[in-house]
């Protein structure tokens, strides 16, 4: 019988710390890896070239092994920066082909109950490169949840005086859904509907 302290047991909790996996279906995956052994070494393999690759790009701190992100080092459209909470949103966005500008990425949302402020997102990062020059809009693609329609307001307040156009995803997209989950076809119609705030 295996103990707590068990290999299989600890791959076990630590399958369970990932979003939506329970009990069972950590266990049922452990067994599963166990099957084939050649299956934990590339899980192994590819969790640590995930650890040791990937980092925010120094840019738009969109996750990207290259510096800057191919966004930002390509031929996109530099004078639209589209704001977005995390990297997940941005691959959400670009399924569309709607999009041809460049983004800049949050990681995360004002939240006073998680005691997530402004300080605490790349909201500083936004305006000094804004203040470079060259910026004629800024999209304002947060979450249409609480947490991204305070984000949107606080942004939208502070981006104002700069003398910059100010838009926000239009609301195709249903209120309380993440972006991530959202079909590609609705998300281009969200983007070219977009209203300014």
């Amino acid at each position: 019988m295996l103990t707590k302290s068990s290999s299989l047991m600890r791959l076990v909790g630590e399958l369970k710390k990932l979003p939506g996996v329970g009990e069972r279906t950590a266990l049922r995956l452990a067994f599963h890896l166990l099957k084939a052994p050649q299956n934990l070494t590339l899980l192994a393999e590819a969790l640590t070239d995930v650890r040791d690759r990937v980092h925010p790009c120094p840019v738009c701190f969109a996750i990207t092994e290259q510096d800057p992100c191919p966004i930002c080092s390509g031929t996109r459209d530099t004078s639209v920066i589209c704001v977005v909470e995390n990297s997940q949103d941005l691959m959400a966005l670009e399924r569309s082909n709607a999009y041809h500008g460049v983004y800049h990425v949050l990681e995360g949302a004002i939240s006073p109950l998680s005691g997530i402020g402004p300080g605490d997102l790349n909201i500083q990062e936004l305006l000094e490169r804004i203040g470079k020059g060259g910026v004629s809009e800024i999209v304002v693609a947060t979450n249409f949840t609480v947490e991204g329609e305070a984000t949107a307001l606080y942004l939208t307040k502070v981006l104002k005086p700069l003398a910059v156009k100010v838009t926000r995803l239009a609301h195709g997209i249903p209120l309380g859904s993440d972006i991530e989950f959202v079909d590609a076809a609705t998300v281009q119609w969200a983007l070219q509907g977009r209203n300014e705030l």
